[in-house]
């Protein structure tokens, strides 16, 4: 895939890291946030954030040193200038019962040229985790750092640890990059995804780590443009475009890029994942190149028959149309003898499925590929041997 925007992205960086010696700076201790984790500190957050929002000249909003206890807050846009936040402290999340049900922990919406630096994100989601699993009535859950139709936005050096739900969010978003973050769960925490990608374009994530309960990468309807290169995934669910066309009339997926990223203890290597019933959603143009894969339960699949609990699904194809899929240079070791599959749909084949230089062993032996319904070419080595 070409990387057209990337050119781009150099500019947006420079022009947002760039802050002018006349910026105005608002620490948010300056505005009554106590340090220790113990004392709400989110009116504190959201009047820096109001008088950084409203500042004629670019501004910086400041999280010192400490513990800063946040509850769910609305960081809300458009604002005057760009704004950068630099977090050299811990923000932390009150109890999971008293995030309600809005879904989110730190939201940002409508915001253009803002960056986030360093700090750390600690959602405390274990208590979160336990509710769920003990069967009892739960609050809908929060993700942790979401940003809505947001532009020019970077994240860089956060790390974020045990969200209640996804990680990171960008939804609806134009030119975000996400570099150097680290998001940490429990192999068994449920539906912690890393980062989370729909409706948004020109969106790259690099050199990142994410080990998570589930997708270290989802990437959901209507993302063009994305760039995910030096990722280490694991544990979780590894790099996954979908699931795609549970409703519909869905939006499709476009130009996606994984490239030199390794893979380890992961359930998936990369995974296209869709719902087997009506749609008119698409994955096409897309990479996924010099990988490398250490006991992956599945390196490489495409599952076009998903159906959970056989409800609303069963005996359905998937209407979703895979086409243009490269796998190039993918090397490692598999912890399941089907090292390839593609369960592709009965009415929809993948077309365009290009096989290159892979090469996947199983316990120091050949693995096998499962083929259904896909359609396309092989060159180089290809191990296991290609049923495409």
């Amino acid at each position: 895939m070409a990387r057209p925007f990337i050119t781009c992205l150099f500019f947006l960086l420079s022009f947002i890291f760039i802050t002018p010696s006349n910026a105005a700076s608002y620490n948010v201790v300056s505005f009554g946030a106590k340090s220790g984790g113990r004392i709400d500190s989110t009116s504190a957050f959201l009047k820096a954030w109001a008088a950084a929002c409203r500042s004629t000249t670019a501004a910086t909003m400041y999280v010192p040193k400490g513990s800063f206890l946040v509850k769910a807050a609305v960081f809300k846009g458009p604002c005057k200038k760009k704004i950068m936040i630099r977090i050299d402290g811990t923000i932390v999340a009150p109890d999971y019962r008293s995030m309600g049900n809005s879904g989110y922990w730190i939201l940002f919406i409508k915001v253009d040229r803002v960056s986030i630096f360093g700090g750390t994100l600690d959602a405390k989601g274990s208590a979160y985790w336990a509710c769920r699993r003990s069967g009892k009535s739960c609050p809908v859950g929060a993700r942790s750092i979401t940003f809505n139709w947001a532009s020019d936005i970077v994240v860089s050096g956060l790390t974020s640890i045990n969200s209640q739900l996804s990680h990171l969010v960008i939804n609806s978003c134009k030119n975000v990059a996400v570099r150097n973050v680290k998001i940490i769960a429990p192999d068994q925490s449920p539906n912690t995804d890393g980062i989370h990608v729909q409706g948004s374009t020109g969106v790259t994530i690099t050199g990142s780590t994410i080990g998570t309960g589930d997708d270290c990468i989802s990437i959901g309807p209507g993302t063009r443009n994305l760039w995910m290169e030096h990722v280490k995934c694991g544990p979780g669910h590894g790099i996954s475009i979908g699931s795609l066309g549970k409703d519909k009339n869905e939006d499709g997926v476009q130009n996606v890029t994984v490239a030199n990223s390794v893979f380890v203890g992961s359930d998936n290597g990369v995974r296209i994942k869709t719902w087997a019933r009506a749609s008119n959603s698409f994955v096409t143009n897309v990479v996924f190149r010099n990988l490398i894969m250490t006991r992956v339960q599945y390196p490489i699949i495409v599952d076009q028959n998903y159906c959970p609990n056989n409800q609303g699904c069963p005996n359905q194809s998937s209407g979703v149309k895979v086409s243009q899929v490269t796998y190039k240079n993918i090397k490692g070791t598999s912890r399941s003898q089907a090292a390839m599959v593609f369960n592709c749909s009965s009415s929809n084949p993948c077309r365009g499925i290009r096989l290159q230089d892979i090469n996947l062993t199983y316990m120091n032996k050949a693995a096998t590929s499962t083929c259904n319904y896909v359609k396309g070419t092989r060159s180089g080595v290809v191990v296991p041997k290609s049923c495409v």
